[in-house]
């Protein structure tokens, strides 16, 4: 009998080979270029901002498929409505963000306001919510396609969603269109499955590949990032030869690396990093979606503040002084499926029992990056106020330029989960029937929308920030305006 399992089995792949030999070659063109040089670090610290300082936003959108990016698009569109600032020209918290990461679905927001600004996103709804984003994927439901499957490892290629990001969304532009004064930074995380760890979109990524980020489309990024194993054959990057190009470690890395007791993830992606120069074994990096290894997109923030060498990174020190509230708000468009079988004792069909096990593993791991993310930063503000409160009073006046109204222990870091229980909980069900594809009709994307909205309206700290924030503008303006007067 297993003789006749594997002859069968070999009869299959055969098959597969013979069906996919008449269709079109899957793209395994690599989505960077080598170098004999490499490419600069990443950033230092967050933007600085053009107003006082007193409130930093940092936001992360889950993976979930279009779902996700509905979710991340509700919440952006009401954190837009909450006025910080009037004078001299308004402003909402979303000018306050600094930086913008996403997974999966949530990393074509996170591209999209990268790419168009607080002035341009509005029209994300019309331009993808809205669309047939799926409309150049092929199916698994065809005796080809499957055999494509069984061969490439995937049903699609980049030459599927990302081609219709690339020609729909995104216009052709490269990570170089990020570079923009009023835009935060961007983070777009996938999955680098030969070293099991989270792969980061950036430059100290893409130097030990002795690439240049800014060259690689934003497309074939976030295509990476939504690459769900099977729909998709992972998307390739091209490894240098070793001794290609003159690369420095990082200090990070190296003391990373070297740590008798290190941060274990943050050693693991120092490992991963260094793999691309170390290993000759590996000419190929292929990435599949971010959601394997982080469906919140959080790596990016918690990688940042796990290599920072001072108290205050991934703030500047100016940023630290005149800093009152980092406020990180992560959108999570995860379901909660519910099972039939509590009711029966008899044993549920395998399907089930498959889609339950994927279930418990994302849920899971959810929970345990917010949490320790969570610590983390309740550390990070401890670390803020010390590092503030050993400031001379001549350092702080160089930095805001007064001591009215200096505390050096006046400053909150905050973390805020948003989720579909903090929306209208009648909402709750239809919510979680949503499916994780991307194609939804036009009333399941108004209807996440508004989930991501009234989550932004029901969270009492958000609101209490964007209150501070605006008093704390109209005393700066009310002293200034009289300023003005006496001279």
């Amino acid at each position: 009998m297993r003789d006749g399992w594997g002859a069968a089995l070999r009869l299959v792949v055969l098959a597969a080979g013979i069906a996919v030999s008449g269709c079109s070659a899957t793209d395994t063109t690599p989505i960077n270029q080598t170098r004999t040089q490499a490419g600069p670090p990443s950033p230092a610290a967050l933007p600085d901002p053009d107003d006082d300082g007193g409130t930093i936003l940092a936001l992360a959108f889950s993976g979930g498929g279009t779902r996700a990016a509905a979710f991340a698009y509700g919440a952006l569109t009401e954190l837009d409505t909450l006025i910080i600032d009037e004078h001299p020209t308004e402003r909402s918290l979303v000018d306050d963000v600094r930086s913008v990461a996403g997974t999966s679905g949530g990393a074509v927001m996170a591209a999209y306001l990268g790419y168009k600004g607080k002035e341009g996103y509005a029209d994300f709804r019309d331009r993808f919510l809205a669309m047939d984003a799926e409309s150049y994927m092929r199916t698994l439901f065809t005796p080809s396609n499957l055999a494509r499957t069984v061969v490439d490892g995937g049903a699609n290629d980049r030459n599927s969603f990302g081609r219709w990001l690339d020609e729909q969304l995104f216009e052709g532009a490269t990570f170089a269109a990020f570079h923009k004064p009023d835009r935060p930074i961007v983070w777009i995380t996938a999955s680098d499955i030969y070293n099991r760890t989270p792969f980061l979109f950036t430059q100290d990524t893409f130097s030990a590949l002795c690439s240049d980020l800014d060259q690689v489309k934003i497309a074939d990024a976030v295509a990476a990032s939504a690459a769900v194993p099977v729909v998709f054959s992972p998307v390739i990057l091209a490894t240098p030869a070793k001794g290609q190009c003159q690369y420095q470690r990082p200090a990070w890395l190296q003391r990373a690396i070297d740590s008798d007791n290190p941060s274990v993830r943050l050693q693991a992606y120092a490992r991963m990093l260094d793999s691309y120069q170390s290993n000759s074994d590996l000419k190929y990096v292929r990435l599949l979606d971010g959601g394997l290894t982080d469906n919140l997109g959080i790596s990016a923030m918690s990688l940042e503040r796990a290599q920072a060498t001072t108290p205050y990174a991934p703030l500047s020190a100016y940023q630290a002084v005149r800093i009152r509230h980092f406020l990180f708000i992560v959108t999570d468009a995860g379901v909660q499926n519910e099972y039939d079988w509590g009711v029966s004792q008899q044993p549920p069909h395998i399907g089930k029992i498959l889609r339950s096990v994927a279930d418990t593993t994302i849920s899971a791991s959810t929970r345990h990056g917010f949490d320790a993310v969570d610590l983390a930063f309740n550390q990070w503000q401890q670390q803020l106020i010390e590092y503030r409160c050993g400031l001379t009073n001549a350092q702080v006046l160089r930095t805001r330029g007064t001591l009215v109204g200096w505390n050096c222990r006046d400053v909150v870091v905050t973390t805020e989960h948003l989720s579909f229980r903090n929306a209208d909980p009648s909402l709750y069900r239809a919510l979680n029937n949503i499916p994780t594809r991307l194609r939804l009709d036009k009333q399941q994307v108004d209807l996440v929308i508004q989930a991501g909205r009234e989550a932004v309206r029901n969270n009492a700290n958000i609101q209490k920030v964007a209150r501070e924030t605006r008093q704390r503008a109209r005393i700066f303006d009310a002293i200034g305006r009289a300023q003005m007067a006496r001279n």
